[in-house]
């Protein structure tokens, strides 16, 4: 185990300030079927002890293929064109550039001298051996440690990574762990080398902002308490501005601005970065108040109504009920949506409110309780619709996916992907079909002449705004959007949003938002229901939720939530929620 001595002399050294890692003008190509793509020009950078660097920028900057090149993981078609990545030792630096990809020399510095943190835990992490197994590999390979040592050493480390029970969860397996937990055993396994330099990449993307801060928290303190250098590399200003003592900012492949964390929060000298604090300082406010005159105000009829609902999963059925062993997905939740309004659904991984969306839109069916629905004439009982009623409360009660990538065919093109809902509901073919889908496009911002393109050949944004088009497709009156900006870089996001809020207010649309984003929910809506383990826990308008919560849970993910201002850190004085 590391010893007291070995972390005072980190922590000195990073006093210090030692540089332990120099980028010099790398550049890196990759060998497409027709053309070489150059993904990184003369990209430089310094590492130093006790320092975060965030690298930041969108997708598709190169800020991730930059870090995998710094330890020679690059795909089969990638190359290091030029330049050098000087790690610094005693008997001077090694250019790792120019090591052989199985060399020795460099198979020490993989995961010995630098850790690596990826971004998704459940393909990184073995599904068929244990947590345990997989830290023990890692210390037995880097270490020379025998199973006894090895095994204990990894208890200690789960220890410090703060998972409970760390002499029982060595044994489980990676579907055991929740995503914080599968993080954090990324984290040990990183450490388990006691490496000099922790390279994160985008390690909290898949969290919800409470786990992100904890996560966000641990990493900080693991990194001062062992004197490491960190690459932090992440698209959330927020994170950056919480975390990071220098920051550099990618765009297409170069690194357009860099210096210090206050100096590039409130200094930024290129246009780029300024567009991108933009887009994030931009979130921090609620756009609904200056576009939305009128409130949703609770006199009015409402569009939908949601009474006592309830999802209960492993209730057997018989005559002592399913009490007991229930786990209650959805609990007794209430609420009413009125023409025009933005509900925004928020809560952590869990907390119930995709399943609340779908028994809304009964692709789940409900264990008790009731959704009534206004839209046109007499009210309608979406509980007690059957199959056939069903398709026609489809049609305008529609939803926006999470995941553009995901839930477009590929082998469809655009015009069959927002085409299909008109071609089932026998509302268009032919020449009419035709025309529907190309004022679609028009309508979400796209040239209608793309609609003979397959999805492959959009970017993340636009794909969103076909998934959109397909969701407008057939008129409807209420949009349930679950996460629909979640997978989208800020600058995209905010360009939906206000998409959205357009169409909004042309079409006369209703939304339910869900999402575990507080920033795009202030920005969105008018009201904001707080859910937590399946109950409804507080409602209010998106001001009053965001800065002034009253209930202790609503205070806890509002103080978790990144203030992308280094001078005004909140995640530092946040609220720590305990059941």
């Amino acid at each position: 185990m590391q010893t007291q001595d070995v972390i005072t002399e980190r922590q000195s050294d990073a006093a210090a300030g030692d540089v332990v890692l120099k980028v010099q003008n790398l550049s890196l190509d990759f060998r497409l079927r027709t053309q070489v793509l150059h993904a990184v020009r003369d990209v430089s950078f310094e590492l130093r002890r006790g320092e975060t660097l965030c690298l930041v920028g969108e997708s598709g900057s190169g800020k991730s293929v930059t870090a995998r090149a710094l330890l020679r993981i690059l795909d089969k078609n990638g190359a290091i064109a030029s330049g050098r990545v000087l790690l610094s030792g005693k008997h001077g630096d090694i250019d790792i550039a120019t090591l052989n990809e199985r060399s020795p020399e460099l198979l020490k510095i993989r995961g010995g001298r630098i850790g690596l943190i990826f971004q998704e835990p459940m393909s990184s992490l073995s599904p068929v051996h244990t947590i345990g197994s997989q830290i023990v590999e890692a210390l037995r390979l880097h270490r020379r440690m025998d199973k006894k040592q090895a095994r204990a050493e990894t208890i200690e480390l789960l220890r410090q990574v703060e998972i409970p029970n760390p002499d029982k969860m060595i044994d489980r397996y990676t579907f055991e762990f929740s995503g914080g937990m599968r993080q954090r055993a990324m984290i040990a396994m990183a450490l388990a080398a006691d490496p000099e330099i922790l390279i994160a990449d985008e390690p909290t993307t898949a969290l919800d902002v409470t786990t992100q801060a904890e996560i966000l928290d641990l990493i900080k303190r693991l990194q001062v308490s062992r004197g490491m250098a960190m690459l932090l590399i992440t698209h959330d200003m927020g994170v950056v501005a919480e975390v990071a003592d220098a920051v550099a900012v990618m765009h297409f492949g170069r690194i357009v601005e860099a210096g210090s964390a206050d100096a590039i929060f409130h200094d930024a000298k290129h246009d780029y970065t300024r567009r991108l604090l933009g887009s994030t300082v931009k979130l921090e406010q609620n756009q609904r108040a200056t576009t939305h005159a009128e409130p949703a105000a609770t006199t009015r009829e409402p569009v939908l109504s949601v009474r006592n609902l309830s999802k209960l999963y492993g209730a057997s059925a018989g005559w002592f009920g399913g009490g007991s062993h229930a786990i209650k997905a959805v609990d007794d939740v209430s609420f009413d949506l009125y023409p025009g309004e933005n509900l925004g659904i928020v809560g952590e991984s869990g907390s119930g409110k995709t399943t609340l969306g779908r028994l809304i839109l009964r692709t789940v069916e409900p264990t008790s309780g009731t959704v009534t629905y206004f839209g046109q004439g007499e009210p309608v009982d979406v509980t007690a619709l059957n199959k056939r009623q069903l398709k026609t409360f489809h049609r305008d009660v529609r939803l926006v996916f999470q995941d553009p990538f995901a839930s477009l065919n590929p082998r469809m093109t655009v015009k069959e992907v927002i085409g299909d809902p008109l071609v089932v509901s026998g509302k268009a073919k032919g020449a009419a079909l035709e025309k529907r889908v190309g004022e679609l496009l028009e309508l979400v911002g796209l040239d209608p002449m793309a609609m003979e393109r397959y999805p492959h050949a959009f970017s993340g944004g636009q794909r969103q705004r076909i998934g959109i088009a397909r969701a407008l497709a057939l008129d409807p009156k209420i949009i349930i959007a679950d996460e629909a900006t979640a997978a989208l870089d800020v600058s995209i996001r905010a360009q939906i949003l206000d998409l959205l809020l357009d169409l909004q207010k042309r079409l006369d649309l209703s939304f339910v938002f869900i999402s575990h984003d507080i920033s795009v929910v202030r920005y969105f809506c008018d009201r904001v229901a707080v859910m937590h383990r399946g109950k409804l826990v507080e409602m209010g308008t998106a001001e009053q939720i965001c800065t002034d919560p009253q209930e202790p849970y609503t205070k806890s993910l509002i103080s978790a939530v990144p203030n992308p201002d280094p001078r005004h850190k909140r995640m530092m004085h946040r609220t720590r929620f305990t059941a």
